[in-house]
C-alpha cells in the first residue's frame, strides 16, 4: 500500500494502528481515492485477523481537515456528484460492518469528510488540545454533509445540537465534544493513542442515547416535539439568509429524513441533496471565494523579509484599541499602545479584556490563557519601549498634518526598518510619507470596525513603499487574522470607492420620496446584511460627509453627496452613536425617525417597487467597481469580488460584483445603466463595459482559469458581516481629545 494515505501496522495484541497521512501535503483531506485505499486497507486487515482497528494522523496538527474541494471539479453533472456522495457514504457503510472495534484517535482538526470518517467509526477519543476542533462547516460552501454526516451526528448529540453545528458550521472544542457526546473520551495527547487502542479492545460499541437535557428529551422523542424543532429551524434560517442560501434547508431536510424515514430513503435523501447543491449557482459563488481566498495567501510571500514580532498602535480609540486586539490575541506579538492620556491606554486595554472575559466565562479561554494574552498589551503616554518595534500603525483622526508628525515621531524613535502603516480611510499614503525620511517604509493599512470581527483590510503602498514593506505587512495582516488586498493610492482605495456612490444612490431615492426603510430592506432582501441608511447610520453620517468631498474632489461629481444631509449634522443626528439618525436608537430596539422627513423636506411618497430600488444602488456600485479595475486600484476582478464582500457584505451567494456581472452578462448590465441613465446621467455605463457589452467580454474569462486549491476558511454566508466600514471616528471627538500630540 506503499500509493495509499493509509499505512497499516498490527500489534501483538491484535490492535491493528492504521496512520493516515496524504504524501507531499500538510493536511491531510479525503482524496478521490480514498475510497478505493480504504477497502483495499480493510481487506487486509481483515486478512490479519485484526481485533481492534485505531486511525490516527500521521501530520502533527491535524486529524483529517475535510474532503478536498477539487473532487467537486470532476462533477460536470448532477449525477456526477450524486455518485460522490454515495461512493463516501458506501465507503463509511463498510467501515461500519467491520467485524472488530474502530476507533479514530483526534488530535487536531477532523471537519468535514474529516469528521464523517471519525462518525464512521465505533469509537472517538480526542486529544485535550486547543488545536483539536471538530465540526461539519460544509454549509460555509453552500453545501451538506454528503458522507452520512447528517444522518449519525443527531444520533449522537440530539437533533438541536446537530442542527446547530451543521447550520452555523460551528467547530468543536474538545472538552465541549466529550460533554455531548460527540466523543467517547478527551485525554491529553501524550496518551491519545494508548487510550484509543484500549477502546479497539472494548468490542463494537453499544447504540447510547444521546446526552440531553430534560426538555430536548421531551421534544426530541416525539412527533410532534420533533416538528417544532424543525419548524422553528427553518423559521431561523429563513429569518438569518433571506431564502437566498439552499443548503441550510437542505440540511434540515436531510437532518428530518434520518429521524422519519427509513436508513436508505434518508441516506437518499441526504446524496440528493448535495448533488443538488453542488450544481447550485450559490455553491459555486461560494466555493469561488473558497478558492480565490486561498489563491490569494500564495502571493506576497516572501520568506526573506524579516517578520514582525513586535508591534506598536498610536491611538487607544475604538480602532486603535480593536488593531492592538487582533494583533495580540490573533498575531500573538506584543503591542505597544501609545496614547496621550492615560484613560485612553486603559479604555483601549479594557476593549480587548471584554472580549477576552467573555470567552474565558464561556470556558473557551482559561484564566491562565487570558492573562497572558492581556500581557503582551502594554500601554505609554510617549515613545517609550518604542525602539524595538517592527511596525507602528497610527489609528487617530484624519488629520494629514498630525500623521506627517506621527511619521517623523517614529523615524526618529524606532529602527531604521521600522514599518509605519496608516489606518486612513481617505488620505492619500503618499501625502503622509511625503516628507518622510525612509518613505520606503510607509504604507497604508485600513482596517474596518469592528476591527475583530472585519475579516478584510486594504493594504495600500505608494509609488516609494518597497516590496518588502508590502510583503512584511500582507504577512503579518493574515497572522492577525485578516484577508487582505493590495490596492492602488487613490482617493477612497477601493472599499469606500465603490460604497460612496452605492450609499448616495440610496441617499437620492429617500430624497425623492421613498421611505427609508423600504429602501434598507430592498438592499436587504437583495442579500446585504444591513441596508444602505442603516449603514450609514453605523458608520456614522459625519464620517462619510468628510469622505465624499475628498472623493468629489479627486474623480469628479458622481461623488457629490446631496447637500441636505449637512441638515441632519447641524441637528447632530450622525447615526447610533448619538442616538439619532436616519432611525432612533435605543438599548433594545431601532426605528425609523419619521421627524427626519420633514427636516429633510421630504414627503414619503413609494413609487419603485424593491427591485428597482435595489437595481439601481447596487448598479452604482457596479459601475464603480469596473472603473476601479481600469485604474489599477485592485489588481484583478478576484480582489474586486474579495473586497466587496469582506469589505462591505456584497452578497456572498453572487460571488462579488464581478462574478455577479459576469452571472448577469456585459449586454445585460449595460443596457440597465443606460435605462437609469435616461433620468440621471451619472448611471452611465463606463467605457469598458459598453464594450464587453459590444463583444460579449467577460470578467473571469474560462473556468480553467480560476484557481483550484484546497486550504483556506471558508467565508461564512450568513454572518460575513454585520457592520461594515470604518471608521475610528465612530467617536472622532473623544479621540480627538487623546490624540493631539
Amino acid at each position: 500500500m506503499t500509493d495509499s494515505v493509509f499505512s497499516l501496522s498490527v500489534a501483538d495484541d491484535g490492535v491493528a494502528v492504521v496512520t493516515i497521512d496524504v504524501p507531499g501535503e500538510k493536511m491531510n483531506t479525503l482524496r478521490s481515492s480514498f475510497a478505493e485505499d480504504l477497502k483495499t486497507l480493510l481487506k487486509d486487515a481483515q486478512a490479519q485477523a485484526v481485533k481492534g482497528m485505531v486511525f490516527i494522523s500521521g501530520k502533527s496538527d491535524n486529524f483529517i481537515a475535510g474532503a478536498d474541494i477539487k473532487m467537486l471539479d470532476s462533477a460536470n453533472s448532477r449525477e456526477d456528484a450524486l455518485a460522490l456522495s454515495e461512493m463516501c457514504q458506501q465507503a463509511f457503510f463498510d467501515m461500519k460492518k467491520l467485524p472488530f472495534p474502530t476507533v479514530s484517535a483526534i488530535h487536531g482538526a477532523a471537519l468535514g469528510g474529516g469528521l464523517e470518517f471519525a462518525l464512521a467509526c465505533d469509537y472517538r477519543v480526542c486529544s485535550d488540545s486547543d488545536i483539536t476542533k471538530l465540526g461539519l462547516p460544509e454549509v460555509q460552501l453552500g453545501l451538506l454533509p454528503g458522507g452520512g454526516g447528517t444522518q449519525r451526528l443527531p444520533k449522537l448529540v440530539g437533533l438541536q445540537k446537530a442542527l446547530e453545528w451543521m447550520l452555523t458550521g460551528k467547530q468543536v472544542r474538545a472538552k465541549q465534544a466529550k460533554k455531548t457526546g460527540l466523543v467517547n473520551d478527551c485525554v491529553p495527547h501524550s496518551v491519545l493513542l494508548d487510550v484509543a487502542k484500549e477502546f479497539a479492545l472494548k468490542g463494537k460499541a453499544k447504540v447510547t442515547k444521546p446526552k440531553l437535557d430534560r426538555l430536548s428529551q421531551l421534544l426530541e422523542s416525539n412527533p410532534f416535539g420533533r416538528n417544532i424543532i424543525f419548524k422553528k429551524a427553518q423559521e431561523n434560517v429563513l429569518k438569518k439568509t433571506g431564502g437566498h442560501y439552499p443548503a441550510p434547508l437542505a440540511i434540515i431536510k436531510a437532518v428530518r429524513a434520518s429521524v422519519e424515514l427509513d436508513q436508505l430513503k434518508a441516506y437518499k435523501t441526504e446524496a440528493e441533496g448535495f448533488a443538488t447543491l453542488v450544481m447550485s449557482d450559490e455553491s459555486k459563488a461560494l466555493r469561488g471565494i473558497f478558492f480565490a481566498t486561498t489563491e490569494m495567501k500564495k502571493e506576497w510571500r516572501n520568506d526573506d523579509a524579516p517578520a514582525i514580532a513586535k508591534a506598536a498602535v498610536l491611538g487607544g480609540g475604538l480602532m486603535g484599541a480593536g488593531i492592538a486586539h487582533v494583533s495580540a490575541v490573533k498575531a500573538g506579538v506584543p503591542v505597544r499602545i501609545k496614547d496621550v492620556a492615560e484613560k485612553g491606554i486603559s479604555n483601549a486595554m479594557n476593549y480587548s479584556y471584554k472580549i477576552l472575559d467573555k470567552k474565558q466565562k464561556r470556558r473557551i479561554l482559561s484564566k491562565a490563557d487570558l492573562q497572558q494574552t492581556m500581557n503582551r498589551i502594554t500601554g505609554t503616554t510617549d515613545y517609550s519601549g518604542f525602539k524595538h518595534i517592527d511596525i507602528v500603525i497610527e489609528a487617530v483622526f484624519e488629520d494629514l498634518a498630525l500623521k506627517q508628525g506621527m511619521v517623523a515621531d517614529v523615524e526618529r524613535e524606532c529602527q531604521d526598518n521600522t514599518i509605519f502603516a496608516s489606518n486612513t480611510s481617505s488620505l492619500p499614503i503618499a501625502q503622509i510619507a511625503a516628507d518622510a525620511a525612509r518613505p520606503e517604509n510607509v504604507i497604508g493599512l485600513h482596517y474596518f470596525s469592528p476591527v475583530e470581527k472585519m475579516p478584510l483590510v486594504e493594504i495600500i503602498p505608494h509609488e516609494g513603499t518597497s516590496e518588502e514593506t508590502i510583503a512584511r505587512v500582507v504577512n503579518f495582516a493574515r497572522k492577525q487574522g485578516k484577508t487582505p488586498i493590495v490596492v492602488k493610492d487613490m482617493a477612497g482605495f477601493y472599499v469606500n470607492r465603490i460604497l460612496a456612490p452605492y450609499v448616495n444612490e440610496a441617499a437620492n431615492l429617500l430624497l425623492a420620496g421613498e421611505p427609508i426603510e423600504k429602501i434598507d430592506q430592498a438592499l436587504v432582501e437583495f442579500g446585504f446584511p444591513v441596508g444602505p441608511l442603516a449603514l450609514l447610520d453605523e458608520v456614522g453620517i459625519d464620517i462619510g460627509s468628510k469622505i465624499a468631498p475628498i472623493l468629489e474632489k479627486e474623480l469628479g461629481e458622481r461623488f457629490k453627496a446631496p447637500d441636505a444631509f449637512n441638515r441632519l449634522i447641524d441637528s447632530k443626528r450622525l447615526g447610533r452613536k448619538t442616538g439619532r439618525g436616519f432611525y432612533l436608537y435605543d438599548k433594545k430596539d431601532k426605528k425609523v425617525d419619521e421627524s427626519v422627513y420633514e427636516l429633510l423636506g421630504v414627503t414619503p411618497s413609494p413609487r419603485l417597487n424593491k427591485s428597482e430600488i435595489a437595481k439601481r444602488c447596487v448598479a452604482q456600485m457596479l459601475n464603480e467597481a469596473v472603473r476601479c479595475l481600469d485604474d489599477g486600484i485592485i489588481a484583478s476582478p478576484r480582489d474586486g469580488d474579495i473586497g466587496a464582500i469582506f469589505g462591505i457584505g456584497f452578497p456572498p451567494f453572487l460571488g462579488g460584483p464581478f462574478s455577479y456581472m459576469d452571472k448577469l452578462g456585459a449586454a445585460q448590465v449595460s443596457s440597465e445603466m443606460a435605462t437609469f441613465a435616461n433620468y440621471n446621467p451619472i448611471f452611465t455605463p463606463c467605457d469598458t463595459l459598453k464594450a464587453m457589452a459590444e463583444k460579449g467580454g467577460r470578467f473571469y474569462q474560462a473556468e480553467s482559469e480560476e484557481p483550484a486549491v484546497a486550504e483556506a476558511k471558508p467565508v461564512d454566508p450568513v454572518e460575513v458581516t454585520k457592520e461594515v466600514v470604518e471608521d475610528e471616528q465612530a467617536s472622532e471627538e473623544a479621540d480627538k481629545e487623546t490624540t493631539k500630540s
